[in-house]
């Protein structure tokens, strides 16, 4: 799961909600002090015909997912890896066997193209290795080596200890909820993105 440049800046295409109809027990917080509060008031003044709600939550989830990348990236910059290579690592890892290019592609989100050219910087460090299919040539399998394996296993901890760090504040009850919501919503989406590639 990564945020856009837009949502680092702005907290989302216009994140807020425009027609000021916040009330209590809604569930709206466009009178709070964060970033995208600001810009929710800001298109309340300008368009306040406009019911922006949905703004106030698609904002605030990309606001969040950039700031937490931001930090999260910082153990993967000390080991010369990007973002999105080490999603290939990882989905090598967690799922514990050999993956196809188009596996990898499908699990991490990603175009063929990148996946191919990621997979080559990892290979040429030594983290992944790729053997051809004995079946069918035009297939490549991927593995990590047991230099990439214990890059995964000592970068992990780090990260997961971070985000126990961010989450501190929030208490476990809540913490679940919001798991079970952002699960309801991102369940929805993906749903909706398979039936349009279909």
């Amino acid at each position: 799961m990564t945020a856009t440049d837009g949502g680092a800046s702005d907290g989302g295409a216009g994140a807020g909600s425009g027609d000021g109809r916040t009330g209590p027990g809604d569930g709206r917080t466009g009178s709070g002090g964060d970033t995208v509060a600001a810009v929710v008031r800001q298109w309340r003044a300008v368009r306040p015909d406009l019911d922006t709600g949905p703004m106030e939550i698609i904002g605030r989830i990309n606001r969040c997912a950039a700031l937490l990348q931001q930090a999260e990236d910082a153990p993967l910059r000390r080991a010369g890896l990007s973002r999105a290579e080490f999603d290939l690592l990882g989905a090598l890892r967690r799922t514990g066997h050999e993956l196809t290019p188009g596996d990898l592609a499908r699990e991490t989100f990603s175009s063929g193209a990148a996946v191919t050219k990621r997979l080559k910087q990892l290979t040429e460090r030594g983290l992944v290795e790729r053997r051809g299919d004995t079946r069918d040539r035009r297939v490549a399998h991927v593995r990590l080596t047991d230099a990439g394996r214990d890059l995964v296993d000592g970068i992990l901890p780090e990260q997961l200890a971070y985000e126990s760090a961010v989450l501190s504040g929030v208490d476990a009850p809540r913490q679940g909820e919001l798991a079970a919501l952002l699960g309801g919503l991102l369940g929805q989406l993906e749903g909706r993105l398979d039936a349009l590639r279909a």
